[in-house]
């Protein structure tokens, strides 16, 4: 087993097999897993909001999902992976907050899994496999050996997909 390499909150980090990611806490936040299925370089993205384009101080691009995305490509490319290979797992997303009107600044967790599916779909890479929305946060990790995306939330056991 190679070391687990945390990523926290608008923060994104790649590596190489053995080495596997995480992210704790995914609320109405995205995490979003690129692999590489033939080198076994993965990268994860901790993205908090979809849009950088929306905010005036985006100087953290891991933050957002349209430049994290970009820049989590970029590195996996320096570490040799190649994007006609990378398949893409998402998770998180969830609605944190019971809201009784559906006041679109509020559905922040939605329009992350949009943005992410949007950025995906314009850079090629497929989604293979996600677990988002619903109302409660989540822990993944992602191992890179068996390119397993393991989803555990508080009181709902864990999955894998």
């Amino acid at each position: 087993m190679g070391n687990m390499i945390k990523v926290g909150m608008g923060d994104l980090k790649v590596c190489k097999c053995p080495d596997n990611l995480t992210t704790l806490g995914l609320g109405s936040c995205v995490g979003a897993v690129l692999y590489d299925k033939k080198t076994k370089v993965s990268g994860m993205l901790h993205c908090m909001l979809p849009d950088s384009t929306k905010i005036s101080n985006n100087s953290n691009i891991a933050k957002f999902a349209d430049t994290g995305l970009d820049e989590l490509l970029k590195q996996m490319l320096a570490l040799g992976a190649k994007k006609p290979n990378m398949v893409a797992k998402i998770a998180g997303g969830a609605q944190m907050f019971a809201f009784s009107n559906s006041n679109d600044m509020l559905r922040v967790g939605d329009r992350n899994v949009e943005a992410v599916k949007a950025k995906l779909k314009t850079m090629g890479i497929p989604i293979i496999a996600q677990d988002t929305g619903l109302n409660y946060g989540r822990t993944i990790e992602f191992y890179s050996e068996t390119g397993i995306l393991l989803i555990k939330a508080v009181g709902k056991g864990q999955k894998e997909i």
